[in-house]
């Protein structure tokens, strides 16, 4: 038995799937969950379809430990939504399993550092445990760990509405107009959306998704008007990659977004780069641009799809090796860098790519990807799967590749789309595909040819 002690930050899907992992490998694992129960990041969108089957959705180590509970098992082609994924298999996972004697609610992350040394001091410093601080309702904790596995998510971390990254002038006080994310227009929300004049500011999935549901919601009641805000110049690219994209649910939510925008039942406004929000006439208007140059659109609600970033504030007595862009670890930054291709897939990778300047510290999850979009769950459960393994001290485990991503039908490199582009995220690894790739991307940058992993 190993008798290490992780800590884990965050009981969603990829926390708890590295739970199991760390149970599995005979250490002990303890789930820090900042909300009042396992999963509550994926409680804010259960409405939402997953565009992924079952399948890819059950890690295989929680599947072990859910099997001896009479667990019955999906079916692995059915598309659950958020709400489906916590009833039959995170909730079952957090409270049926030994994991429920792990897992810690309201539970908070308020700092981390090594016990006797602060940022700045060496020697010595890796046999130090970690100290984690945790807030929760008898006040605050002290907990230390061997080593830390932080998959808290970038959900409650959602980018403002300003395209310079800040929040649009006028947005804070504004709050009551505006929602973040995917908001269940439909549904929970729905008397707060039907009948109004609803601009989505997004290019992603939630914004596609969101705009889709408007649409509907307007067939059912009159009055309901979806207005796109796209930064960008060309609408296509939020397309997606139609019948080339190996997740079939996922191409056909654009293949619908496309037909929707094509019979002009969307407004849409491109190169809208918003700058400022205020009042007019009793509804929000939402300005592009300043003085004569300024463009501007009014509207009841405000909906900002525009992705996440992560919440370091409690690491900063780490030594964290992150891209001053993207804010990923260096060695996964290149293969995500949006700015330089979008298939939303990457090839698989784990502790090698993910550790950092402080050892047994790592990003998992969602949250790994810093800035970058189109995170898959499937490749947090590869991720983690490689860290536990690495943390136990089985290094062959760790390196070694075992998961296949689905291409997505289109990718971006270099400025240049081609459609079921083959081979260029995802699909079968390469030998030595992490450092490979990473090389790759790195050389690319620097205007070198690569080593051709991509």
């Amino acid at each position: 038995m190993n008798e290490k002690t992780v800590a884990i930050i965050g009981a969603g899907p990829v926390g708890l799937a590295a739970a199991a992992h760390v149970l599995e490998r005979g250490m002990s694992p303890i789930v820090l969950e900042a909300g009042p129960e396992a999963a509550s990041a994926v409680r804010q969108w259960q409405h939402v379809q997953l565009f992924s089957p079952w399948e890819y959705n059950v890690d295989k180590a929680a599947l072990r430990l859910l099997a001896p509970t009479g667990w019955n098992s999906p079916d692995p082609q059915s598309y659950p939504t958020g709400g489906e994924l916590i009833d039959r298999y995170l909730a079952p996972l957090a409270t049926r399993t030994p994991l429920r004697e792990t897992v810690r609610t309201s539970s908070r992350v308020t700092a981390i550092s090594r016990a006797g040394f602060d940022k700045a001091k060496t020697k010595g410093r890796e046999q130090a445990p970690f100290e984690i601080r945790y807030q929760n309702g008898k006040g605050p904790e002290v907990l230390r760990a061997d080593a830390v596995i932080d998959v808290s998510g970038t959900w409650f971390s959602p980018n403002p509405a300003g395209s310079n990254g800040l929040p649009a002038i006028g947005e804070r006080g504004r709050a009551d107009r505006i929602a973040y994310g995917m908001p269940d227009v439909r549904g929970a929300d729905r008397d707060r959306y039907a009948g109004k004049i609803v601009a989505v500011l997004g290019a992603g999935h939630s914004a596609v998704g969101t705009l889709i549901d408007l649409v509907q919601l307007a067939d059912e009641v009159p009055g309901t008007q979806p207005i796109w805000l796209l930064r960008g110049a060309d609408p296509a690219k939020a397309f997606g990659g139609g019948s080339n994209d190996k997740l079939a649910a996922r191409g056909e939510l654009g293949t619908t977004f496309a037909a929707l925008v094509a019979a002009g039942k969307i407004r849409v406004e491109t190169g809208f780069g918003v700058t400022h929000l205020s009042d007019s006439e009793g509804r929000l208007k939402i300005s592009a641009g300043a003085c004569c140059g300024a463009r501007s659109v009014v509207a009841d609600e405000l909906v900002v799809s525009t992705g996440f970033r992560p919440d370091l504030s409690f690491l900063s007595e780490l030594r964290l090796r992150l891209d001053p862009a993207i804010e990923a670890p260096v060695a996964l930054a290149p293969l995500i860098d949006p700015n330089e291709h979008s298939c939303g897939t990457v090839r698989p990778h784990g502790a090698r790519e993910l550790a950092h300047d402080e050892p047994g510290f790592y990003l998992a999850g969602m949250k790994s990807y810093g800035r970058a979009p189109t995170f898959l769950m499937m490749t947090g459960y590869e991720q983690v799967r490689s860290i536990v393994a690495d943390i136990a001290g089985d290094k062959e485990a760790a390196a070694r590749v075992e998961l296949v991503l689905p291409e997505t039908g289109v990718c971006t490199r270099g400025g240049v789309e081609s459609a079921g582009a083959a081979g260029c995220c995802g699909g079968p690894a390469k030998d030595e595909p992490s450092t490979c790739c990473a090389a790759d991307e790195t050389a690319r940058k620097a205007g070198s040819a690569g080593c051709g992993c991509s």
